[in-house]
């Protein structure tokens, strides 16, 4: 099953690879990882998504909870939360014809066309996985010349907050 763990931890060097050696020792795998510091320039929210059983992932939140980097964790699949993830897509657009289709396609999707060249444009997407993939899947994979995926990012819903 499909997990996203969120950590606050300290802001400093090797604290984030800490965190990937403790995943490849035990041969799990990070599916995506997003990181970037906190309100509190001391600390670094770390989201990342992995998958297991659900003893193979108390057994990773265990073995995080023991870094002395980790200050707090939380597994946001444990209860409601938000997820969202960027891409941006760069496309052939030669033709006027398929122009006009990307543009539809664009706005059903609700993106935003961030820059447009004679024969290309990239375009900027947020929202599930899933929303992507089927954007990706709409356009058709021979006209996509690029893609850059952030990876989750996810949230509580509602007043509970991975905080101090």
């Amino acid at each position: 099953m499909r997990h996203i763990i969120s950590m606050l931890l300290e802001n400093e060097a090797g604290a984030l690879a800490r965190v990937a050696g403790l995943f490849s020792a035990r041969g799990y795998n990070i599916e995506s990882l997003t990181v970037a510091p906190t309100e509190d320039p001391s600390l670094s929210r770390l989201t990342l998504v992995t998958s297991g059983n659900d003893e193979i992932i108390e057994q990773i939140t265990k073995q995080l909870n023991k870094l002395i980097d980790v200050v707090k964790l939380v597994d946001l699949t444990e209860g409601a939360h938000i997820e969202r993830e960027m891409m941006l897509v760069k496309v052939r657009a030669a033709e006027s014809e398929a122009r006009a289709e990307l543009k539809r396609l664009v706005d059903i999707f609700r993106g935003r066309i961030i820059d447009v060249t004679e024969r290309t444009y990239t375009i900027e997407m947020t929202g599930t996985g899933d929303k992507l993939d089927a954007f990706i899947d709409a356009v058709g994979r021979r006209a996509i010349l690029e893609v850059v995926r952030t990876g989750v990012s996810g949230i509580a819903r509602g007043e509970k907050a991975l905080r101090l």
